[in-house]
């Protein structure tokens, strides 16, 4: 999923031109400046209209007519949820907003160029609108969120309550770990190392590191375990450390220590611990179906590997020196700069993110019908040809979100620890909300990107000379403009950085 929502950006920045003259919509919803909106006290019932990203579920109308009801009981509103195929959202999605359709409110994300969006009059302005008519949940949002969702000035989304994480780290079979004895958290590259000399003796029929035609993430694990954090999901080869007073852009070749990496990979890849056409291997789930050992991945892919093969006991070494949150706008709910119910639409909002049975009603549906819940209130749909759950993943917050059945408890535990140890505006926190603007770079972008896959990879992977592999990979990436690149990044943090005071 992910290569393909990054291959249709450069699709979706090329739409958004067509945004310039969308900012005037009919509605009741305030100014440029947010400003003083029709009071709605629920008397007069209303449909709000939502798009969302996602396919959908054969059995949907069950799930809406259910969720329906419940609105109107609850507050004199019904809800017309269309959805936007994943085979046409990066066409359609940026349409939606110039072609001049009347419709309420919409899922939003980084990777669907909120920003730009925000910035050519897509949405609604909320500044006022959000703690007058959701109180509750602009009562939840942090200072970082609510930055996050402010463009030249004015909320333009509400944020997701649900965090997610920037770490990375091996997910690995714990039940071969602790046959190889090592029952201690596999977090470093000596263990890793370690535990893959012990799989290549005992068990050779399986890969050591899952690497595929995906492309490797090792260099991104390397990094984030020195401090630094990569310039934007995107563009693994432009870094910065977040620690520093006036963070300084480099390429990922400028890292002093990235010739000891490299030197690494060599190691792995002689000692066989991936398959030598690694990069054409299309297989993407190794690691879940029992074919390789090890995955540099999130803890949200470890939860998933651990209700999927209880009987592995798959374990997750983090390898990121810091934890922060993704950014808050990765999941987002915008107003429609269209919206004839702005108001409603957030009453709606306040409602569904603070009502447990709303939100059991959208995003799983009908208990007993399309999903059920065990003891521990953990949920399984009950049949996944016809239903699952929400792609409106921007109502998902803290309190309200249940984990799939057998997720183990420490999932919640470690994300409960990372919630305490994180400081809001410190450290990587602060710069997760940085979004890049690559309009001015494009092309350089995208020759940057190849010279990535044809040399960086086979590189990380130990297919060339670690020393004549690096220097020839920084040559190329010089020659696809990598240096404007660098130029225009460090341009655009620093201007984040001001404009976060």
């Amino acid at each position: 999923m992910k290569k393909r929502i990054l291959a249709a950006l450069l699709t979706m920045t090329m739409a958004l031109g067509m945004l310039a003259g969308c900012g005037g919509g009919s509605s009741s919803g305030g100014s440029a400046s947010g400003g003083e909106t029709s009071a709605d006290d629920g008397s007069k019932e209303v449909n709000l209209v939502m798009y969302v990203v996602s396919d959908r579920p054969a059995g949907q109308d069950t799930v809406d007519e259910n969720l329906n009801k419940l609105l109107k009981e609850k507050m004199n509103t019904t809800i017309t949820i269309n959805w936007i195929g994943w085979a046409e959202y990066a066409n359609k999605y940026p349409l939606l907003f110039s072609s001049g359709e009347v419709f309420d409110m919409a899922y939003c994300a980084t990777w669907l160029n909120f920003a730009n969006l925000a910035r050519r009059g897509a949405f609604m302005p909320l500044d006022e609108m959000l703690p007058k008519y959701a109180p509750d949940n602009y009562a939840m949002q942090s200072e970082t969120a609510l930055k996050q969702a402010t463009i030249d000035g004015h909320i333009y989304a509400v944020p997701t309550l649900l965090p997610t994480y920037i770490t990375y780290g091996a997910i690995y079979r714990g039940d071969l770990a602790a046959e190889a004895g090592m029952t201690d958290d596999i977090d470093t590259w000596e263990e890793i190392e370690q535990f893959g000399d012990w799989l290549k003796e005992n068990h050779p029929e399986m890969e050591v590191i899952d690497e595929s035609a995906s492309g490797p993430e090792m260099s991104l694990v390397w990094e984030r375990m020195a401090g630094n954090y990569e310039i934007d999901s995107g563009n693994r080869y432009i870094f910065y450390d977040p620690s520093e007073e006036e963070p300084k852009v480099f390429a990922l070749y400028d890292d002093p220590t990235i010739a000891d990496f490299y030197q690494m990979c060599y190691r792995f890849g002689e000692k066989g611990f991936w398959s030598k056409s690694a990069l054409s291997d299309t297989d993407t789930s190794k690691t879940q179906n029992g074919k390789a050992a090890i995955r540099f991945h999130n803890i949200d892919t470890w939860s998933g590997y651990t209700v999927l093969h209880p009987e592995w006991d798959f374990k997750y070494g983090v390898m990121t020196s810091e934890i922060a949150h993704l950014p808050f706008t990765q999941d987002c709910m915008v107003i429609s700069n269209t919206s004839k119910n702005p108001e409603r639409a957030l009453q709606f909002w306040n409602l569904l993110t603070t009502d447990q049975e709303v939100y059991d009603a959208l995003y799983y549906g009908v208990l007993g019908t399309t999903y059920e819940l065990n003891e521990e209130g953990q949920f399984t749909i009950l049949d996944s040809d016809l239903y699952s759950t929400s792609a409106m993943w921007a109502a998902r917050t803290f309190e309200l979100n249940r984990n799939q059945a057998g997720v183990p408890e420490s999932y919640d535990t470690v994300r409960a620890e990372w919630e305490d140890e994180i400081q809001d505006g410190v450290g990587i926190e602060k710069y997760t909300g940085f979004v890049l603007d690559t309009t001015n770079i494009t092309t350089e972008i995208a020759a940057c990107q190849n010279a990535r896959q044809q040399y960086g990879w086979p590189l990380e992977l130990g297919y060339t000379d670690p020393v004549e592999g690096l220097a020839e990979y920084k040559q190329k990436l010089i020659e696809a403009g990598i240096e404007k690149v660098l130029e225009e990044c460090q341009k655009q943090l620093d201007e984040y950085r001001a404009s976060l005071g």
